[in-house]
């Protein structure tokens, strides 16, 4: 899917879409390939605040350059562009997890990193602190929901090529506060 269309099948799954910057254009494709692209990978931020949020996950940090996913869902719901290409967002995680994906059948649980995840993943990025207690307000929830769908629609997935990093990488724990059971059960009711 081109950066076009990707801005568009967000739009047309009726998201509030923010594009900041050179986002069509700012990526790590010069560290290695983006695709063939298999599934969406949905995280928590760890941090408070849409503007630093935002800036963050579009810039990176120390040790780790942006842009950190394609798009951040803030907690008023609103999907922000920072990034389309390869991002750091997935980094290695398990072959049997991505051959699931591929498959659209249930995962194994994740028992290693071995995989590029960057080249393989949308990823998503949610304004969340992530510690269980930080609340998902509804429209964020919505949100993840509608820009999760929009690529499997464009795609002609199904809801079992959407993961959280935790199902991809031992030991993370991204989404925390709703299960990716739930946020399945609710792309697949919208796919339909």
């Amino acid at each position: 899917m081109s950066a076009s269309s990707f801005l568009k099948a967000l739009k047309a799954e009726g998201l509030t879409v923010v594009q900041v910057g050179d986002w069509r254009d700012h990526n790590r494709d010069h560290k290695g390939p983006w695709g063939p692209v298999h599934g969406v990978m949905i995280h928590h931020t760890a941090t408070r605040g849409s503007a630093r949020t935002v800036e963050i996950c579009r810039k990176g940090y120390e040790g780790l350059p942006g842009p950190l996913c394609h798009g951040v869902i803030t907690k008023d719901g609103r999907v922000h562009l920072v990034g389309y290409g390869r991002a750091n967002h997935a980094g290695l995680g398990d072959d049997d997890v991505l051959r699931a994906v591929i498959a659209e059948k249930g995962l194994p649980r994740d028992n290693e990193s071995n995989t590029d995840g960057n080249r393989h993943f949308y990823g998503f990025e949610c304004e969340n602190l992530g510690d269980g207690d930080d609340p998902w307000p509804a429209a964020q929830l919505e949100a993840i929901e509608r820009a999760a769908a929009a690529v499997c629609r464009h795609h002609g997935w199904n809801e079992r090529s959407v993961i959280g990093h935790l199902e991809w990488q031992p030991g993370k724990v991204d989404p925390r506060g709703f299960t990716m059971a739930s946020m399945r059960e609710r792309i697949r009711d919208r796919l339909k």
